[in-house]
């Protein structure tokens, strides 16, 4: 194609990356880059922390100005510049100066869209009430902060405990203001696996905040200069504001009704080049449909980084497609920071593959190591599970929790995940180390190790979920300290260190399911009942991971 002009539509992340790479394959070609708000590229995963006041300054949000891209790209911005229809045929973008009122077409011979999403606003009644907030740009931060500060807000509603609800409930705790988070499904971060998310809900409720877990909202009431939220429930929450965050969804619908082809959720099918089902238009960013790393399934996963390399790679595709620049999918590698706990995910949770039905058989391992090595100061408890193929070992995610160190071994697996790598991998997986940095045996080395010896057959696991106590032989390791502040009901209790000499007090006949806190002393004796002859198995996780499975049962 003979490419004289480009034109882009919607900037930020995948918008502005498209343009700028764009420019930079080619220096003759015109380029016009059309944003319907006031700001070409912004930092948009820094407003909740504007909020909260960690972000001072509103032009510490701004990526890049329109002067910016003309004086050094030589890239006509225009903002305040809504793209209203796209007519493929005669490859013209209807246009409105939202600044005049005035409307006008824009011609192209290759165009980029990049509209994003929108948070959702769901029909509820009150739903339009004043004091009810969106989070997506800098004027929804601007009305937010101006309410904050200029109302008096002791009390705020948080609806969603996904990424932009965890933050901004972070950040108005921040505040001083006192927080209620309604979460529609059975745990916050309804991308991550129950058990790991407790311990979220554990921290959070710690901190003072209040959890409203399996709570519907029903309706929004006027109450004075405040709200009240009424739940299905029947329950109601008094509110200075709410925030809503229950979602986003694409912004495609200008690509359908230019007759784009659209995918199964709604977003932009495109291919892994990025072009749609028009051979002169391409999608980036939110509102595309990609393809999972491992199941190749489309899927929705609006975030900054896939956003950012699409744009690239369009870019490529229209101005240099000799270089053979592909997209290879998403895996919905994320980290979030909870009151200082982080989070962080990547791959598949063990919930989307019973979900999805991918007939991979798959099994999984809990640890709970140090951020560093023990003996230095300030070392704290990461809590990492790992899911992987049992058929060769492949990783296929992994979910952390902890205050240090996290999003650091979920980066390692996250490319591991992306290469095929094996547990067998992150067992051997050479690190940097020093004490203060991390530990000989890293996170991810032991992750490797604790999954390959299941594989092996050298310590098999079971797992809390499928424990039934009045069944089961469950053999307690840990000291007699330890079983006095709390056990499972029925369980035998013999030391570790007495195993060997009370070995006759077990059972032949029957499996053996042993356990300690975190799963290294029931490691070592499976190692050696294994050795006697017993059938025995390691509880993963050990008995933290049996609290977590408990603070689930009592969430109501």
């Amino acid at each position: 194609m003979n490419i004289q002009k480009l034109v882009v539509i919607g900037g930020v992340a995948g918008g502005a990356s498209c343009a700028a790479r764009a420019r930079r394959l080619s220096e003759s070609a015109e380029i016009v880059l059309l944003e319907r708000g006031p700001y070409v590229s912004f930092a948009n995963c820094g407003l909740p922390y504007y909020v909260g006041n960690v972000i001072t300054e509103e032009e510490d949000l701004l990526v890049a100005s329109p002067q910016l891209f003309r004086d050094r790209f030589r890239i006509d911005v225009r903002t305040q510049s809504l793209a209203t229809a796209i007519d493929p045929k005669r490859r013209q973008v209807s246009v409105t100066d939202l600044n005049t009122g005035k409307p006008y077409q824009e011609s192209y011979d290759a165009l980029v869209i990049s509209p994003g999403s929108a948070p959702v606003r769901p029909n509820l009644p009150g739903i339009e009430l004043p004091g009810i907030f969106t989070l997506r740009t800098i004027p929804d931060t601007q009305r937010i902060v101006e309410q904050v500060r200029g109302r008096r807000v002791h009390r705020a509603a948080v609806v969603g405990g996904g990424f932009i609800g965890l933050e901004m409930t972070e950040n108005l705790h921040r505040l001083g203001i006192e927080v209620d988070l309604i979460e529609a499904q059975a745990h916050v971060m309804p991308a991550l696996d129950p058990e790991v998310a407790s311990f979220i809900h554990a921290h959070m409720e710690g901190k003072g905040v209040r959890l409203h877990l399996n709570s519907a909202v029903s309706r929004f009431e006027a109450a004075g200069s405040g709200l009240t939220i009424r739940l299905e429930s029947g329950r109601t929450i008094s509110a200075d504001m709410v925030l809503l965050a229950v979602g986003v969804r694409p912004e495609s619908g200008l690509a359908g009704e230019a007759g784009l082809d659209l995918g199964p959720s709604g977003g932009i099918r495109v291919d892994d080049r990025m072009q749609t089902s028009d051979s002169r238009i391409w999608a980036v960013g939110d509102a595309v449909e990609s393809s999972d790393v491992l199941t190749g399934e489309p899927v929705l996963i609006p975030l900054a980084g896939p956003a950012n390399r699409q744009g690239r790679i369009a870019a490529d595709a229209i101005f240099a497609e000799d270089l053979g620049h592909r997209f290879r999918g998403v895996q919905g590698t994320a980290v979030v920071g909870v009151m200082g706990l982080t989070v962080a995910s990547t791959g598949l949770s063990e919930k989307a593959l019973h979900r999805r039905d991918t007939g991979i058989v798959f099994d999984k391992i809990y640890i709970h190591p140090e951020s560093h090595a023990a003996y230095y100061p300030d070392a704290k408890t990461i809590t990492l599970k790992v899911v992987y193929d049992t058929a060769d070992g492949r990783v296929l995610g992994a979910q952390a929790v902890g205050e240090k160190g996290v999003e650091k071994r979920i980066d390692v697996i996250s490319a591991a995940v992306q290469f095929s790598g094996t547990v067998f991998d992150l067992e051997e997986v050479e690190l940097c180390y020093a004490p203060q940095y991390g530990s000989a045996k890293d996170p991810v080395n032991l992750a490797g190790m604790v999954a390959a010896n299941a594989l092996r057959g050298l310590s098999p696991l079971a797992h809390w979920e499928t424990l039934e106590e009045e069944r089961d032989f469950i053999l307690d390791v840990r000291e007699p300290e330890e079983f006095k502040e709390g056990h499972i009901p029925g369980a035998v209790h013999i030391p570790l260190h007495d195993l060997r000499q009370r070995i006759d007090e077990l059972p032949q006949d029957r499996p053996i399911l042993t356990h300690c806190y975190v799963g290294q002393r029931s490691h070592i004796a499976v190692r050696i009942l294994r050795q006697l002859g017993f059938d025995a198995y390691n509880l993963s996780g050990g008995y933290r991971m049996y609290e977590a499975y408990q603070r689930l049962r009592n969430c109501p």
